[in-house]
């Protein structure tokens, strides 16, 4: 059971997964959804580490003259700290900045992800809690 001491500090909840100092850091459990759900964000933290390079954007290809399509070249356009910026970039360059955006959309994807896993782990939580403690009015 949650509860404070004298001393305010955290009891040791473990259906819950709170250690006795709650940091962040989760320790196993007995609830097997809530354990799934830990693992799944121990494995897209390790992914997230792992990331290269990235920056955001997008590439889009331009034209000299839009209405011929002729005179093509490509464009990155992107907003950082609220300022939207573009940049030509040279055919030579296309590979590299490809790839950078690919790890921007998947670090993207990956932080959304540990967001709803991070949420669903603290509802959870909130819920083993209150079932195992009785109602304080």
């Amino acid at each position: 059971m949650l509860s404070l001491d004298k001393n305010l500090a955290l009891r040791h909840h473990p259906q819950a997964g709170l250690p006795g100092r709650f940091f962040g850091r989760l320790f196993p459990v007995a609830d097997k959804q809530l354990a799934k759900w830990q693992a799944q964000l121990a494995r897209i933290q390790t992914e997230l580490a792992q990331l290269g390079p990235m920056r955001p954007g997008s590439l889009s290809q331009q034209y000299k003259d839009p209405v011929a399509k002729t005179g093509a070249y490509w464009q990155l356009s992107y907003t950082h700290n609220m300022r939207s910026r573009s940049r030509y970039v040279r055919p030579a360059e296309l590979p590299r900045i490809k790839a950078l955006l690919d790890n921007f959309k998947r670090f993207r994807a990956l932080v959304d992800r540990c967001i709803d896993l991070s949420v669903q782990i603290a509802d959870r939580q909130t819920e083993l809690l209150r079932a195992s403690t009785p109602d304080n009015p």
